[in-house]
Parts: structure tokens; sequence; C-alpha cells
């Protein structure tokens, strides 16, 4: 039979049509939430759509459609965000908890605790005005919360309590309906607080081999699930505290969960970049997509239909799927990082800058959203000097210039023994040929005027 050759060039004229039509269409629902300049630590969402990102860069950004506003306070990296429509929590690098209410944006954030260590997570319980934060300090913070929307300290009961009992740094907190608190740790252990303004000991609920990082509660159904460090994925009976799903792959850590109560969808992130979704009804895996080209999954929320999933990772931005589609999309995540380029496409003093420096300084002159400040005419410049750059109390009216000898004795001796009590990471060059090839480079690369 001979074919028509019209209707060949028809038919072929029409599939390039809806192949473009398709593309299109996923490109409108694919969402970007930019202007973070770090990494993208948690991602939380209000019943009525209300997104809050937590960043590498210090900061939550509160989204109106995809212009943020941006909540400073944090004197380090921002871990853990949840909100409600009234107010908002954040926990940090700087060991600090903070409120922030959502009718005057404007108003500066309270601090609600003060850890010893980084705090990882933070909840609220609307009924009892109970918020609870975990800490790599080991305990967990407990503060009834009063009057919130005045945003002072008169609003606040001085009603708390330091839960201890884990023996390693606490990863993850949730209330149940009544109130009790359960706590996940990298002890292995997940903790069931009964009566959490009392310096009660914690039942263990379950003992795990290696440190738990996540957790999700659905009391309706009576299940709990964790993510731990080996991967495993579990779901457990809340009642008999036996395991009664199993969903791990071999793939870890994991390092996030969201779950969407009206549909039964289970998220779950992981350190390979994927986003595994289970529908807890029918306790099947229904999509498994690999949001990233690079690095992990660190942050995951449902929208409040349950339509979208938002997930955040090392990019800079927040990244929204249609749940339907998401298997259609390719990765999307974490692509062009300049610290995730081949080593030997760089000459070694670029290589240290970027594996040391880069995630929190820019180059350019001019406001940057990194959590430091720009290195642009670096050299010559006192410590503490950037307009605008939220410096901790130890580099305002520092003596320090920088220069050859004051930088290479910062990564010499590291950060936290040249300058005790600064924001910069605890971190060392040991080699002295490469913290040589570092400062060759930045004399050329912060050069003023260039």
């Amino acid at each position: 039979m001979i074919q028509n050759p019209l209707n060949n060039a028809m038919r072929a004229a029409l599939a390039i049509l809806f192949s473009l039509g398709a593309s299109v269409a996923l490109a409108q629902d694919f969402t970007t939430l930019k202007g973070h300049g770090g990494p993208i630590m948690d991602i939380a969402i209000s019943d009525t759509g209300q997104i809050v990102t937590a960043s590498f860069d210090n900061s939550v950004g509160l989204w109106t459609g995809r212009v943020p506003y941006w909540i400073e306070g944090h004197d380090a990296a921002v871990n853990t965000v949840w909100l409600n429509d009234e107010f908002g929590l954040s926990g940090g690098d700087d060991f600090r908890v903070l409120l922030w209410p959502l009718s005057g944006p404007e108003t500066e954030p309270l601090e609600l605790i003060r850890h010893q260590g980084k705090v990882t997570d933070v909840a609220y319980h609307d009924n009892a005005g109970l918020f609870a934060s975990a800490s790599w300090d080991g305990t967990v913070a407990v503060r009834r919360i009063e009057q919130v929307w005045k945003a002072d300290e008169e609003s606040l009961s001085t009603e708390r309590v330091v839960l201890k009992g884990h023996a390693a740094g606490v990863n993850a907190v949730v209330f149940d309906n009544a109130g009790r608190l359960y706590s996940a740790s990298a002890d292995g252990t997940i903790r069931m607080w009964d009566a959490v303004l009392s310096e009660t000991t914690a039942r263990v609920i379950v003992s795990h081999g290696f440190g738990i990082n996540e957790l999700v509660l659905n009391e309706t159904r009576g299940w709990l699930a964790y993510g731990a460090v080996d991967g495993v994925t579990r779901i457990i009976d809340m009642n008999t505290e036996e395991v009664i799903r199993d969903f791990t792959l071999d793939r870890r850590p994991i390092l996030a969960m969201a779950y969407h109560s009206e549909t039964s969808q289970l998220a779950v992130g992981d350190g390979q970049g994927y986003i595994m979704i289970i529908d807890t009804d029918a306790w099947k895996i229904t999509r498994d997509f690999r949001a990233t080209r690079h690095g992990p999954v660190w942050a995951l929320a449902f929208s409040p239909e349950g339509e979208t999933i938002y997930a955040g990772g090392l990019d800079d931005v927040a990244y929204g799927w249609p749940v339907a589609l998401i298997d259609k999309h390719e990765p999307a995540m974490s692509g062009e990082r300049s610290f995730l380029r081949s080593a030997d496409t760089m000459p070694n003093g670029e290589r240290q800058f970027m594996r040391k420096c880069s995630i929190c300084h820019a180059l350019e002159a001019g406001a940057s959203r990194k959590a430091g400040p720009t290195l642009h005419g670096l050299f010559g410049r006192r410590a503490g000097t950037v307009p605008g750059y939220r410096y901790s109390p130890i580099l305002v009216g520092s003596d320090i210039v920088w220069s050859e000898g004051t930088i290479d004795a910062l990564f010499d001796l590291g950060p936290d023994h040249y300058i005790p009590g600064s924001k910069m990471p605890m971190q060392r060059i040991a080699a002295h040929s490469d913290r040589d090839d570092l400062i060759t480079y930045l004399k050329s690369a912060t050069r003023a005027g260039e």
C-alpha cells in the first residue's frame, strides 16, 4: 500500500505541535521560587497556601506568588520552618528558635529559646499552645505560647522545660492530638514524652541501629512513619509499636518527609536526590522521581490540595512539581552549582574557593543574598565593614584587616580559633600550598574595579 505523502507530513506536523504543547504544559506546571542566596534547607506551607522557605543564607523567605519577603533575624543557616496562618517558627545553626507574626512581617522576630547546639526541627500544637524544638545538643525544648500575635515577651508564657534523655542530637519532633511528643534522634531511637511540661523520662518506642532523621505522624490511622540514615523508610503501628510497612530502597540517607492527609500521600526525599511518593491507603509506591542531577533532597512540602510537591536541596531555588506529572519531568535541581564542578576543570586556588567559600560568599560587588558578605574588594578592607551585612558582634569594630597574612591565619587556625564567636563555619585548609593558591586566586578574583 502506497502512503499519501501529504498525510504523512500532516501527521508529522501534528506530532510536533502535540510535543510542543506538552512541553509548554509541563513548563507551565513547573514552579520555581528564586531569590535565596544559598541551599534550601526546609519548606513549609500553611493550610491557605502560604509558602515559607528556610535557607543556608540565614534567611526565611515568605512568598507571595513568586515574590519573596525576607524575614531576617538568624545569625546562621536556617534549618527548619513551621507556620500556620497567624505566625511562623524557625530554627537555625545559631542555636535559636524565632517566632515571627504573619500579620505584621515588619515586626522583629522574637527569640523563643536558645539551645546549646543547632536547631533541626520545630513543631507546634495549636490547641495546647505548645511549641517544641529539636537540637543537636541532645535535648528537646518545650514552651507554651500565648497571644502570639503580640510578638513580645509579655505575650509568652514563662512555662517551659528542656527534655533530656537522648544520647545524641535530636533531629525531629512531632505532637499528637493529645499533646504527647515524639522525638527522633541520631542515637537511633524514637521516644514518646507523655508530660511535655515536666521533666519526665520518655519511653523508647523504636530502637533502630542507625540515626533517625525524619518523623511523620498519622494519628487518625494510627501509624508513625520514620526515615533513617541507613535509608530505611518504615511505618510502625502507634499502639503495638510493630513495623507494619517497609518501603526501604537502596538509597540513603532519608533526609526529608512530608504528608498530605486528605490525599493520603507520604513523600520521602533522600541523599541521592529522589522523591518517592507512597499512597498510604493502598500502601504502595505511586511515584519515584529523581528530582536532582546532583545532591540531596533536604526539604519537602505538599500544597494545600496535595496536587503539587515542593522540594529543596543544594540549589538557591525551591522547586514545585505537579504530582500527577512528576514522572514526566527531567531532574531539575542542582545542575549548575559552582562547587559541583569537576575539580579537574579548575586551578587549585579556584578549587579551594569553590569548596570552602563559594556557598557563603559572592565575588561580585553589591548586595548578595548569600550567608556571608561579598568578598569584592577584600584585600585591604577592615573586617566587619561591608555595608548592609549583619555581622556577628565580634567582628563589629574589629582590628583585623584582610591581607595575605590574615587570610592565611584564618584558614590555618580555622575561623573558630582565629575569630572566636564569628558566624564563619569551622573549617581549615591544612596545606600551606593550598592556602597560598587560594590567596592568589582571591587577589585576582576580588580586585576592586574589575
